[in-house]
C-alpha cells in the first residue's frame, strides 16, 4: 500500500469526517462509563502543513483554511455546532504559533486521544511501517492508546467487542484495492455482529457514482437486517460526480447515530456545501441510511 494521507489532511474530506466524529465524541462522553475507539486505518497522527508533501497539494488550504476563514461570518447555528472541531484543531497547534495560520492539521488519533477521559481506551491501527512509526511515538507516554500491529481490515474482528461495552468504530480506508467498497459493508456486518449497540463511523469517496449507490443499497439492508434504529448519511458534494476517477465529493455512514445529530448537523453540512462547492451541483447533505 503506498497511500499517505498527509498529502490530503486537513481537505474538505478530513473536515466534515471529524466534526461528525467529535460529535459522536462527545455524545459517549455523557456517560461516565468508560468507552473503546477503533480507528482501523489511523496514519500518523498528527501533519504538518508546512511540509513539502502537504504544500505539494494544498488541499488543507482549500479545505480547513478555507472553513476557518469563513466561518467568521457563518450563522451562530454553525458556529457553535462546529466549535468543537475548531477548538480541538487549535489544540493541536505548537506553543508559538499563535498568527492565526495552522502549522499542523491533527488526523482521527490525535482528535480523538483529546478526547478520552482517564478511563477510556483508543485503539489506533495503521499497517504501514513508518506511518505507523510516527504514529508510536506520538503516543508513547499515553496508556490510554494502544498501536497495535494489524491489518485494519482485520481490526473488527479482533478487538471487537470491546470489553468497556461502549464505544466507536471508525473505518476509514485509503480505498487503493478494488472492491473496497464492499469491504467496507463486509467490515460492518462483522462489527454489528459483535458489537450491535456501537456506533460505526463508515468514510467513502465518491467518484463513479454506482459502485457507491451498491454500497449504499448494501449498507442499508444491514443496517435493517441487524435492527438499528438510526443511521446516518453525511455527504458532501464539490460537483456532481462525473468522471470515475476524479474525486467529486466524499460521505460519512454513521451507524448508531446519537440523538439529534441528523438536526444538530443538518445547517452545518449544508453550509459547509456551499463553502466546498466548485459548481452550482455541489451540496452538503445529512440523511438516513437509505433515504435519497
Amino acid at each position: 500500500m503506498n497511500y499517505r494521507h498527509v498529502f490530503h489532511a486537513g481537505n474538505f474530506a478530513d473536515v466534515v469526517k471529524h466534526i461528525v466524529l467529535i460529535q459522536c465524541l462527545i455524545q459517549l462522553k455523557k456517560k461516565p462509563a468508560p468507552f473503546r475507539v477503533i480507528d482501523t486505518h489511523a496514519g500518523r497522527g498528527v501533519y504538518d502543513l508546512a511540509g513539502a508533501d502537504a504544500q505539494r497539494t494544498g488541499e488543507a488550504e482549500a479545505g480547513v483554511v478555507r472553513v476557518l476563514a469563513a466561518l467568521p461570518k457563518a450563522p451562530p447555528a454553525v458556529k457553535i455546532a462546529l466549535a468543537p472541531w475548531v477548538d480541538a484543531v487549535r489544540r493541536r497547534q505548537p506553543s508559538g504559533s499563535l498568527d492565526g495560520r495552522l502549522a499542523v492539521y491533527p488526523g482521527s488519533p490525535a482528535l480523538i486521544a483529546d478526547e478520552l477521559r482517564a478511563d477510556d481506551t483508543l485503539y489506533a491501527v495503521e499497517r504501514q511501517p513508518d506511518e505507523r512509526a510516527r504514529l508510536a511515538d506520538l503516543f508513547a507516554r499515553d496508556r490510554r492508546v494502544k498501536v497495535p500491529d494489524l491489518d485494519g481490515w482485520l481490526a473488527v474482528k479482533s478487538l471487537l467487542p470491546p470489553a468497556e461495552r461502549r464505544g466507536l468504530v471508525m473505518i476509514d480506508p485509503p480505498y487503493e484495492a478494488p472492491g473496497d467498497l464492499q469491504r467496507l459493508a463486509a467490515s460492518l456486518d462483522d462489527g454489528l455482529s459483535r458489537f450491535k449497540s456501537g456506533i460505526f463511523l463508515l468514510w467513502y469517496p465518491i467518484k463513479d457514482i454506482k459502485p457507491v449507490e451498491r454500497m449504499r443499497r448494501r449498507i442499508a439492508d444491514l443496517v435493517a437486517t441487524h435492527g438499528i434504529e438510526t443511521a446516518l448519511d453525511v455527504e458532501l458534494l464539490k460537483r456532481a460526480p462525473r468522471h470515475p476517477e476524479i474525486l467529486s465529493g466524499a460521505g460519512l455512514l454513521v451507524i448508531n447515530a446519537p440523538y439529534q445529530l441528523e438536526r444538530e448537523l443538518a445547517a452545518p453540512q449544508a453550509w459547509l456545501g456551499s463553502v466546498f462547492a466548485e459548481t452550482t451541483d455541489g451540496e452538503g447533505q445529512i440523511r438516513a441510511v437509505g433515504r435519497r
